[in-house]
């Protein structure tokens, strides 16, 4: 075995799953789940919202993620990773403790778009520590790792979100969320596996330098384009819309679309490492693309089910399609990009990333309402194919190249 092999190896079996970003990300959206199914309740409670007010928190929260992104890729490596972390994090908890105090919704506003700059210093961090301290080997099962801790605490939290709303205060998921960033905060400053070295960067590059050198890496536009498509689904479509498909046109009971609902969520939990694993030993393309073209199709037939047993049974297959292919696009730019590019394209990534989460739910909405509730099931189904068109022609295209370089 050559000495390079041996290094690989010897990384392979010393990479560990750093505690300290899965703390964060579980903790983090522990408390986002117990504001979801309370922070409309406290807003109608404390403002008098209207459902305009309600819907523009999650815009302004996004909005403030959306401009932190890039500029966190590019000071990532320049504060230090346990401090940037930490500081996102007690940022969060600050913001908290003001919007309980708060009296006023703009000041409110403003601190929710601040609560989503410091998840954008703790995301970006905690993604490109998935990403470079893993080999390609690993790369998918440490990006479906932290996407399962993110999934995890969602649904753990919105189950207790109401019991504390209602049994404690109105302004205790605040309190709770806090708390929950705080302690991951502490954990974040004492992780050693936070300052592990990165290569230096390119020589004579400035910051719009390296954006061009990870823009012109092959696959990298494409991944984030597809990310941002998926988001927008995951979004707009299964978050505010597939839960009022069921009510509508299936029927159901509102227990019973939630049942649905927590189903499409353990679905989307277990193929996450479904879909990271494989895609280490099979390939990230070689797993997208079909993956891609039976998500598609199961969202595209959602409008021909109004049977109960066929929507739970959907419920199931569309979370889980979800979350087979929800890693591999990350994965795949970290193969791609080199070790000193990789928190520069992460923030960027992130950056189109947040532009699908703001845009779906805008998108999809508007459809609905101006032609029926199934249209943006079949966009959506559209999109995916799309999507899985060009992964399909860049895999040939890369395939040319091979051929070409190996025969020269």
């Amino acid at each position: 075995m050559t000495s390079a092999a041996s290094a690989k190896e010897h990384q392979r079996a010393r990479w560990q799953a750093p505690p300290a970003v899965l703390a964060g990300a579980f903790l983090f959206n522990l408390g986002q789940g117990v504001l979801r199914p309370t922070l409309p309740l406290y807003l109608r409670t404390v403002f008098a919202a209207n459902y305009r007010m309600v819907t523009l928190i999650p815009v302004i929260f996004g909005a403030g993620k959306w401009m932190a992104n890039l500029p966190t890729g590019y000071l990532l490596d320049r504060l230090g990773r346990r401090r940037l972390m930490a500081g996102g994090l007690i940022l969060i908890a600050l913001s908290d403790v003001g919007s309980a105090m708060v009296s006023t919704y703009g000041l409110f506003l403003i601190l929710r778009a601040v609560a989503g700059v410091g998840w954008a210093a703790f995301s970006t961090v905690a993604t490109t520590t998935m990403v470079d301290q893993s080999s390609a080997g690993r790369r998918g099962r440490a990006v479906s790792l932290l996407l399962m801790s993110e999934t995890l605490g969602l649904l753990l939290g919105s189950a207790a979100g109401g019991w504390l709303y209602q049994g404690v205060s109105v302004a205790s998921p605040f309190a709770f969320e806090a708390a929950c960033m705080l302690a991951a905060a502490v954990a974040a400053a004492r992780s050693a596996l936070l300052v592990a070295p990165r290569s230096p960067a390119p020589e004579a590059s400035c910051d719009q330098g390296l954006l061009r050198a990870v823009l012109r890496t092959p696959g990298v536009l494409l991944m984030g384009l597809t990310n941002a498509a998926l988001i927008a689904i995951q979004i707009g479509v299964l978050v505010f819309l597939f839960p009022l498909y069921l009510a509508n046109r299936g029927g159901l009971a509102p227990g019973t679309v939630g049942l649905f609902v927590s189903l499409s969520v353990l679905g989307r939990f277990f193929a996450l490492w479904l879909g990271g694993s494989v895609s280490d030993r099979w390939g990230r393309l070689r797993l997208l693309i079909p993956g891609l073209l039976a998500y598609a199709v199961l969202l595209g037939s959602v409008p021909l089910l109004t049977h109960p047993i066929l929507l739970g049974l959907w419920s199931v297959a569309l979370g889980s399609a979800a979350g087979f292919v929800a890693p591999l696009p990350t994965a795949l730019i970290g193969d791609r990009v080199p070790p000193a590019l990789q928190a520069v394209a992460v923030g960027w990534l992130r950056t189109l990333t947040d532009t699908g989460q703001i845009l779906g739910p805008l998108a999809m909405g508007v459809l609905a309402d101006a032609v029926d509730l199934s249209s943006p099931f079949y966009l959506g189904a559209a999109l995916l194919v799309a999507t899985g068109w060009r992964c399909w022609s860049h895999a040939r295209a890369m395939s040319a190249v091979a051929v070409t370089e190996g025969g020269s």
